[in-house]
């Protein structure tokens, strides 16, 4: 029997992840296949072109652009210090000097005669790629990068903010149903993945990142709070290249909703474990989703109750389940049947449904690309 396969939020305490680290563009591969690494150790650096400095060198002087080369004191592949003399002419049988001072620290690239600039390079702005995750190098990529791979608990979110961070679980509240506030950022919170409940605020996560929180963990976070943070409306757009202090990861979605039982139970069965978070999301084409990744030896799994759960089977009854459209967005709960022909729903079209019993014992009928799968 064929099945419907409706892809969601992995929510797992043991799987297997793989993932790409690869630099924008070709540079020195550091680790070899086999080599065990840390999230933070540097695998792959390279560096980009400096910026460009144009200087209008034979104006600033006041001659003639092809005479530019008998005033210059430095030739093409000299390197020059911020105000530096680079080229001076004489003027009024010698009794005046004209200065050409370089704008910054680089190399001069290029002199013209035909313009009369001067194109000086700013040094190359180095670029690393780290582990991301605790693991093992499985490939390497020439020149580009590797793939490492871990073993352990995995978590999605719906939405999130910042890039990566690394850092030690510490669940903040004792409730999935508890909203974040400052009074939980007392103590010793630097270098922290702090796990929240059903809402933050902005206050909140501007303490946070004033107090050196690496990442934030919440069910829910309000719109307006999102904006003010961010300084500008976001709109659809991919997220992770924010520079704010503080990663952000919203398991659930915006208002405030308490975050699932299975994700805060998992969280709180690593608490004090370091992990690995990136608030990066783009919901459009190329979905990717904001996650928490707590690299785990087989045997730690174990002692947390973590098994492997299969997606690839699809939907089934029994799966866990959430809705993402209204009127039931955001409702967590089990598929209870399967009907195989197609329903008419309210809009007039016909499509395949599900029926799904929330948590609070009520059931309703929603159709099947209303849904996501949670692996558990």
């Amino acid at each position: 029997m064929a099945h419907a396969y409706t892809p969601g939020l992995r929510v797992t305490p043991w799987t297997r992840i793989r993932k790409e680290r690869r630099l924008p563009l070709a540079g020195e591969v550091l680790v070899s296949k086999g080599d065990r690494v840390d999230a933070e150790q540097i695998v792959a650096r390279t560096e980009l072109p400096g910026n460009v400095q144009p200087i209008k060198a034979a104006s600033i002087l006041g001659q003639h652009q092809s005479d530019l080369l008998e005033y210059m004191l430095k030739k093409e592949g000299d390197a020059v210090e911020k105000g530096e003399i680079i080229a001076t002419a004489k003027s009024f049988f010698g009794l005046f000097k004209s200065h050409c001072h370089s704008p910054c620290d680089g190399t001069i690239e290029s002199i013209s005669t035909v313009t009369g600039q001067v194109i000086i390079r700013e040094p190359p702005i180095p670029v690393q790629v780290d582990a991301y995750v605790d693991g093992e190098v499985t490939e390497l990529i020439p020149d580009e990068g590797v793939v490492v791979e871990t073993q352990g608990a995995f978590i999605q979110g719906i939405f999130g903010i910042g890039g990566e961070a690394f850092g030690k679980i510490r669940m903040a509240v004792e409730a999935p149903d508890q909203e974040l506030t400052e009074a939980h950022l007392e103590g010793d919170v630097e270098d922290t993945v702090l796990v929240g409940g059903s809402l933050v605020r902005e206050a909140t996560l501007r303490k946070a990142a004033e107090q050196g929180v690496r990442a934030i963990v919440v069910g829910g976070l309000d719109a307006a709070d999102l904006q003010s943070f961010l300084g500008y409306d976001l709109g659809v757009a991919i997220t992770g290249s924010e520079h704010l202090g503080v990663t952000l990861v919203v398991t659930e979605g915006f208002g405030e909703m308490a975050m699932a039982e299975r994700t805060f139970e998992l969280l709180g069965q690593h608490d004090g474990r370091k992990c690995s978070a990136n608030g990066a999301t783009q919901i459009r084409a190329g979905v990717m989703r904001p996650e928490i990744v707590i690299s785990l030896e087989e045997q730690q799994a174990e002692e947390a109750g973590g098994k492997r759960y299969d997606m690839a089977s699809g939907l089934q009854v029994g799966s866990p389940v959430r809705v993402i459209r209204a009127p039931y967005f955001g409702g967590l709960g089990e598929v209870t049947e399967l009907p195989p022909e197609l329903t008419q729903v309210e809009s007039g079209a016909k499509v395949r449904i599900l029926k799904v019993r929330f948590r609070d014992g009520t059931e309703a009928v929603v159709p099947r690309a209303n849904v996501e799968m949670i692996e558990r």
